[in-house]
């Protein structure tokens, strides 16, 4: 049985999302970060830099905490979503530019674009673009793909479930997906997905999952 603490962002939905499609036992923990719950000394103790999510082994008392790292652990453990043993770099790559790439350059935008939190004209411009930037790198990895790892036409992996996440919030970005028709395909096909589907509304429902 695994602990999982999180709250309603796409790190968070993330870590849901793999555990439905494993079908692993597991308990959700909402940590409402609005409120401050990351920084109780309970929680600190699970998770030291105070961020969700963050998970708990009951088996072994093992804490993991960041959602990449998470995700690793979990599907090396469960032997699962990982791909093929050749497709691991490809799958380490494309989580690694998740963490590094599209998660700083869209979170960097939702601060100003849906919580009104300016950072001047010329630091959102260059934001705009780099979100921007990451939708056309996405979208030229799709191009002839179904899944963003993986040889040929791509498996489905861990990656797949770090990256779709983020993507959901496109209206966050002011993204229009139709601009970007390969990602287009692939955010659709996963969101047909019922584990995706119920990995969205954990640890509770708050929307719909967005379809453009």
């Amino acid at each position: 049985m695994i602990d999982l603490y999180t709250w309603t962002t796409p790190n968070g939905r993330k870590l849901s999302i793999l555990l439905e499609e494993l079908g692993v036992d597991y308990t959700a923990h909402a940590i409402n970060i609005t409120e401050g719950e990351q920084t109780s000394p309970e929680f600190l103790a699970i998770s030291p830099n105070g961020k969700i999510p963050a998970i708990r082994d009951q088996a072994t008392g093992q804490s993991v905490m960041e959602s990449g790292a998470i995700m690793l652990w979990i599907a090396e453990k469960e032997g699962r979503f990982l791909g093929a043993p050749d497709d691991k770099a490809s799958v380490l790559e494309w989580l690694m530019w998740q963490m590094s790439a599209q998660g700083p350059a869209l979170g960097r935008i939702h601060q100003f674009a849906k919580y009104g939190n300016s950072i001047g004209e010329p630091a959102e411009t260059k934001a705009r673009a780099q979100g921007a930037q990451v939708y056309v790198e996405l979208n030229t990895r799709l191009t002839g793909r179904d899944y963003v790892a993986g040889a040929g036409r791509g498996t489905y992996t861990i990656a797949d479930m770090a990256i779709w996440p983020w993507v959901s919030r496109y209206e966050w970005h002011e993204t229009d997906l139709t601009e970007y028709p390969e990602v287009l395909k692939w955010y659709r096909r996963l969101a047909e997905r019922p584990a995706v589907q119920r990995g969205y509304h954990i640890p509770h429902f708050v929307n719909e999952v967005p379809v453009p």
